[in-house]
């Protein structure tokens, strides 16, 4: 293990982000269920997508203190959020959850892969 790197807190705050969306995804409210609805995405897979959530947050914690680890969860992150802009794209679902939480979240974590690449 190493010291945190100097940029410690952009991997932090989209684990905290993605924390929080993990739990809210637990019971989802409106906006999430209308997304997913709206996406195709089935009920019964919802899970999956609060595992893979969870599953970053551990990654990019971890990655403060073990070199490559914060790298690939937040390529990992960047590569979730593509797919899901993908899946707005395909179903024509354009609105305001595609614009603010689709693409917002995209920019966060490519924002923050340059950051771990760069730092």
């Amino acid at each position: 293990m190493t010291t945190p790197p100097s940029l410690w807190w952009p991997p932090a705050l989209l684990a905290a982000v993605l924390l929080a969306d993990a739990l809210l995804s637990q019971r989802p409210p409106a906006f999430i269920s209308s997304c997913l609805h709206s996406v195709g995405f089935p009920r019964e897979w919802w899970w999956v997508l609060i595992w893979a959530k969870l599953l970053a947050t551990a990654g990019l914690i971890v990655g403060l203190w073990v070199p490559g680890i914060a790298l690939a969860s937040a390529t990992g992150v960047v590569a979730y959020f593509v797919a899901a802009s993908y899946a707005h794209v395909r179903a024509r679902a354009l609105g305001p959850a595609f614009w603010v939480n689709c693409l917002g979240m995209l920019a966060l974590s490519v924002a923050v892969l340059v950051a771990v690449a760069v730092g």
